[in-house]
């Protein structure tokens, strides 16, 4: 049996004034409000997002 790994994210900026695409990334990864976090699978795709929108959020 495998074990995935998981990430916290917290959303520390707000993504109001940031292009559409970084505020559709933010809600792509269930990111709601300022300081609200969500709990992600470990796989690229995630990753590219997290470092798409780094100066965002922050990994706990």
């Amino acid at each position: 049996m495998t074990t995935t790994t998981k990430l916290k994210v917290q959303l520390v900026r707000s993504p109001i004034g940031t292009k559409q695409s970084h505020r559709d990334t933010v809600r792509g990864l269930g990111l709601r409000r300022v300081n609200s976090v969500s709990e992600l699978e470990d796989t690229p795709a995630v990753r590219g997002m997290i470092n798409k929108i780094a100066y965002l959020v922050k990994i706990l």
